[in-house]
């Protein structure tokens, strides 16, 4: 990885998190600091390892077939969707 340098950084953490994070390091006999390290790795893998949300395909009929919407004109579209019955 090339040479590594440390630097020191002061950091806002709630304490109960902290005494949770001093324990899980005196529990596994690792520095508090190599604890916090492992936690940032973890999440920026998984930041960079998550895929973009597609959204899923709903669609009904055939992709070459007709469009089944034509016949209807936009106010009665808005009438079917919005549940208007005197408009139809």
């Amino acid at each position: 990885m090339g040479n590594m340098v440390s630097l020191k950084t002061t950091l806002d953490i709630r304490d109960e998190l902290l005494v949770r994070a001093k324990r899980h390091a005196r529990a596994t006999g690792r520095p508090l600091r190599a604890v916090v390290e492992e936690g940032l790795r973890q999440v920026l893998a998984g930041r960079s390892a998550r895929q973009r949300y597609r959204l899923p395909d709903l669609s009904t009929g055939k992709a070459d077939g007709p469009d089944p919407l034509e016949a209807y004109s936009w106010q009665d579209l808005r009438a079917i969707i919005y549940g208007d019955p005197e408009s139809r």
